[in-house]
This record gives structure tokens, sequence and C-alpha cells, in this order.
């Protein structure tokens, strides 16, 4: 019996933020306004539907949210604070992502409060408990955390080609097994949503240790522990990576808690195809001329 045809995904601030810089922004609509981004933004995702004309998704669901969820920033204010301001030129084309994509005949889905991964887990795990697949198509290495033998992270690399990293990649990259995620980014740290991690802990270090002793919890617990013992195994954990651990106690948990992707109340949608042409006449009126025409052709 052939698998079921997958739910397909989409991480929009993701996909937008990656168009609008790795695109030219000679690419203009309307009053010769940037529409890079959106345009990078629908071929990634047509590409993979392309790539896959004998097993179209089922569904695609573009997913939008908060750039930072608040009780992440309130957990650590540093969380995001790195990041630059969005270009006035990304802003104007991501207030029209949600119409572009609606045209598609694509479901898109967002949340006030949280981000756009804690919408994809979400979908992915609704669409896991009725018996199906979910793919994520995402750069977020937080959405690892959400893979499971029906969940897998579409991964765009150079070319246009695609790869699907399911549980055995998780832990060939991390180490870990994918329901650890959070933990091993609490201590490793992850750079792009400024978290440092615990001093001194690399990745290495970090998959060795929730390796021994399990969880995040089990990994302080143990580091608690070693203060009283007079011998140190040869196996446990150094001293110094252990006084580190106490002395992070606190802010490591708060870290596994952003880290930790948040579920939703979503509802699995309908079965439903992209709709080239009704694509084709919105990116017309957005000036995207070549998007129009190849969507007219898909039509």
């Amino acid at each position: 019996m052939p698998a079921p045809a997958p739910l397909l995904t989409a991480d929009v601030p993701w996909l937008l933020y990656r168009s609008f810089f790795a695109l030219p922004k000679s690419i203009v609509g309307p009053e010769d306004r940037p529409v890079n981004a959106l345009l990078g933004t629908v071929n990634a995702i047509l590409g993979f539907l392309d790539a896959r004309l004998t097993a179209r998704p089922r569904c695609v669901v573009a997913c939008t949210g908060a750039e930072e969820a608040d009780y992440r920033v309130k957990l650590y204010p540093a969380y995001h604070a790195h990041r630059d301001p969005m270009p006035p030129e990304l802003a104007w084309q991501w207030q029209r992502a949600p119409d572009l994509l609606a045209s598609l005949g694509w479901v898109v889905s967002g949340s006030d409060s949280l981000e756009a991964d804690d919408v994809m887990f979400s979908f992915a795990r609704a669409e896991e408990e009725r018996g199906g697949r979910a793919l994520l198509m995402t750069g977020d290495r937080d959405l690892y955390g959400a893979v499971s033998e029906r969940v897998a992270v579409l991964e765009l690399r150079k070319g246009g080609e695609t790869a699907q990293l399911g549980p055995a990649q998780v832990r060939e990259r991390y180490g870990v097994e994918p329901a650890l995620v959070p933990d091993f980014i609490a201590l490793r740290g992850d750079p792009s949503d400024g978290l440092p991690g615990a001093p001194g802990i690399g990745a290495k270090t970090a998959a060795e240790l929730l390796r021994r002793y399990g969880s995040l919890e089990d990994v302080l617990a143990a580091a608690h522990a070693l203060v009283d013992k007079v011998r140190r195994d040869d196996d446990e954990m150094r001293p110094r990576a252990a006084a580190a651990l106490r002395e992070n106690d606190e802010l490591l948990r708060a870290f596994k808690h952003i880290a930790t992707l948040q579920r939703i109340d979503v509802k699995a949608p309908p079965d439903g195809p992209t709709d080239f042409a009704g694509g084709a006449r919105h990116a017309r009126e957005l000036g995207m001329r070549r998007l129009a025409d190849r969507l007219e052709k898909l039509a």
C-alpha cells in the first residue's frame, strides 16, 4: 500500500528572509518596490511541488507567526535581541505574503503570540495523530525536535535540491534523539536565537552528557550530585563542566523552555490542490510577470 501523501508546512518568515537576502533587490514590481522575497518564497515551494509530480503533498500550509514569542523574551530578554530590525523593503513584502500564498490555494495559518515554528509543529503533530505524514520546509533547527517516523524536516540545498531529514539524520547531526533537541540546544546554545548555552559546553560534550544521563534535568542533577562525591568515575562529567552547569542551572532550564516547541490548537486541513491560475492573477497584480507566466503554464 503506498504511503499517504504528506502535508507540507512552510516556514514563511524564514523563506521571506532567506529570499530577501539571496535574491537581487532589482527584482521589482509596482512603483519599483522589491518583490524578491515574495518571488523566492513562492518559487521555493513550487520547486518542491515540481520535483514531486508523482507524490504531491495533499495540502500546503504556509505558517506565519510573531517574530519572537513574548514568553521566550520574558524568560531571556536577549532572545532575538541581536537581530537587526526588519528592512522596510522586506516589511512591505511581509504584509503582502499571506494574500499571495492564499491565492495559490494554500492554507495560511499563523499565531499572534507564538512563532511560525510553533505553528508548524502543531500542524505536524495533528497530521501525525491522524495517521498521516508531514514535511517541514524550514531552516530553523528547533524543528529537528518535531521529527519522528512520520515527520521530517525538508532541507533546501543549492541548485534547488531538497533532502528529507528523519530521526536517523537528526541523530547523525546532533548525536541525540529528536525528543532531546531542546535539551541539546539549551546546553550547546543557539547563536541564531541568541542563546549562549552553558559556558564551555560544545556540541560534542552536550551530546555526550545527554547520552549518558538522559534529559537536561538529569544532567543538572548529576552535576549537583558531584559536589559531594569524593571520587569521580572515569566516564563522569569533568569538574569544570559540572561547575558550569551548577552555576547556570536556572538559566539552562529557561533555555530548554525557550527551545521547546509549543503546541496550539489546529485542525488537520482538508486535501487541497494548488490553484495555479489564482496565483498567476495575484502575481500579475504585484508586477511579478515571470512568476505569473510560470503559474499560467502550470495551470
